[in-house]
């Protein structure tokens, strides 16, 4: 082993021993080590252990250490901590800012296991209710690991979304033409990305190294003669799925809308291009309306300051209503979820009398009162059925014990899809995109319960969640099995993740008619007092 490789497996093995809280002094001992031979160009290779020790800053304790990876090329010691430490928690240590005890403190006191859950808790302000934790640290945390995640190579379509379109406009400017536009998997509006490709009407070489310089994300420039830009742009943005080798491609067409006339198609969006099946759809004039952004009426599951959110209740309600809502669901974390300082009881009674009061001040918008009750290892929602009642609607989302097979996750949300309480089941898989799979499920079995127990299916709207995942709308609908668009804000700003919601769906072939929180507040009202008695 190298030197480098030595002192890098030196400082992990000490990060380590840090995390499980092990001796102190031999910690700093293996990091100051470490430190030392990745400073220096002290060649170890070929050193006998009694020539190890002799080495000024190593010891005889660190010198054991080296020849062992010398001799074996491993630890022993970091095997056995490796093995009792998940993959993710490990992965944690090399964001700046966070050292091992407070990796460990997330680890134990939040059961965050993996960079993205710590990303995620950032923006839902869990990190603040650690000790030791301050605004500027969560800040800071959450800007370095955008910084780390930013190299993987992976993004969020919603990170990459604004600096797309900012490329458009900017080579739309340069190159002195309106045919230019983000094609592919951006044009498709994919949960996440691997690269922007744009596509310009522009036959001369187009330099992009300047555009590379300021992305973290792969740039592709497609060029094309200005007369087969929209044939191009049908070609570009096909999925791979998408199969279009029966497609008569015409000459000399002035929009994309003239290549499906031609093949006596309905037109099919973009984000629609995914499979071959759309293509048939289409042949058959089956492609419904999709949902916009407009149609929607409210914006359920939100949180406040009565648990983990940012902004008060009265904030979070008049920027909604100062957005055009017509009514917000505020569905503050239940008490089990500590780690979100989920609702007492008391707590309850307060939130509950402030919504009555808000409600006459801000007629005819109306807050309902929601709740994102835990749904418990065992299937059961937290609260006893008298303070269920209390509430207009629930939400029940599981956040707890993630680790289970599809058996688990599938008979413990069943049972929670089965409580008379439940009104929408949260983020049904738990994902956080790029980051944590979620739980397997049983889809099929899940959604046909929510159909046989009259429960809607939440769309998180949340970028790093998009879950359910769009590819089973068509069988939510096909059920009959409505899809609440719901943003889990929590923060004003948090709002706005409506429309990433909304860009998922629409892949997943939503409409106004099977989307819930298009109803307008009247038809909500009488929803919710139906869905109670």
């Amino acid at each position: 082993m190298t030197t480098e490789e030595i002192a890098k497996t030196l400082k992990l093995t000490a990060q380590l021993m840090e995390l499980h809280e092990q001796n102190p002094f031999k910690i700093k001992s293996i990091a100051n080590a470490a430190y030392k031979l990745n400073k220096t160009d002290i060649e170890l290779e070929g050193k006998t252990l009694q020539e190890l020790e002799q080495i000024e800053g190593i010891g005889k304790g660190i010198a054991g250490k080296i020849n062992e990876l010398q001799i074996n090329g491993e630890l022993k010691e970091l095997k056995e901590m490796v093995a009792i430490t998940p993959q993710g928690v490990i992965e944690m240590l090399a964001i700046k800012g966070i050292g091992p005890k407070k990796v460990g403190q997330l680890w134990r006191e939040l059961e965050i296991e993996s960079i993205g859950e710590l990303l995620y808790a950032c923006n839902e302000n869990r990190l603040l209710l650690l000790k030791g934790f301050g605004t500027k640290t969560q800040a800071e945390v959450k800007k370095q690991i955008e910084f780390f995640q930013s190299n993987i190579g992976w993004f969020h379509y919603a990170s990459a979304e604004q600096f797309a379109n900012d490329l458009v406009a900017e080579l739309k400017k340069k190159y002195k033409t309106e045919l230019v536009s983000l094609t592919g998997a951006m044009r498709r509006k994919c949960d996440v990305i691997d690269k922007i490709e744009i596509l310009i009407a522009y036959e001369d070489a187009i330099d992009i190294s300047e555009l590379e310089n300021r992305a973290k994300i792969r740039i592709e420039i497609i060029s094309c003669k200005e007369q087969d830009f929209y044939k191009r742009l049908f070609e570009t943005t096909a999925g791979e799925e998408f199969d279009i080798s029966g497609i008569q491609l015409p000459d000399n067409i002035t929009n994309e809308q003239e290549i499906f006339v031609a093949n006596q198609l309905q037109f099919i969006e973009p984000e629609l291009r995914e499979s071959k099946e759309m293509i048939e759809l289409a042949r058959q004039n089956k492609i419904p309306r999709l949902i916009e952004v407009t149609d929607l009426k409210g914006i359920l599951h939100n949180h406040s300051t009565y648990s983990d959110g940012m902004n008060t209740l009265k904030e979070m309600a008049e920027y909604c209503k100062e957005l055009g809502y017509e009514y917000l669901g505020i569905c503050d974390h239940s008490q089990s979820a500590f780690y979100a300082e989920g609702m007492k009881v008391d707590k309850i009674k307060a939130q509950h009398k402030e919504i009555e009061e808000l409600n006459q001040k801000l007629a005819p918008f109306k807050i309902f009162k929601g709740v994102e009750s835990d749904i418990l290892n065992d299937g059961s929602l937290d609260y006893p059925e008298d303070i269920l009642k209390t509430f207009d609607f629930i939400v029940a989302s599981v956040h707890s014990n993630l680790k289970m097979n599809e058996e688990k996750a599938t008979a413990r949300l069943l049972k929670a899809i089965e409580n008379p309480f439940t009104t929408v089941l949260g983020h049904p898989t738990g994902r956080l995109l790029l980051s944590r799979p979620g739980y397997p499920i049983d889809h099929k079995k899940i959604i046909d319960a929510c159909a046989a127990n009259g429960v809607i299916i939440e769309l998180n709207a949340h970028p790093y969640r998009l879950d359910i995942d769009w590819r089973w709308i068509p069988y939510c609908i096909e059920k009959g099995v409505k899809i609440s668009i719901n943003p889990d804000a929590h923060e004003r700003q948090g709002y706005h993740d409506m429309y990433y919601g909304t860009c998922a769906a629409r892949k997943g072939m939503l409409t106004k008619e099977m989307c819930f929180n298009t109803l307008s507040l009247s038809e909500m009202e009488t929803y919710f007092i139906k869905r109670k008695t």
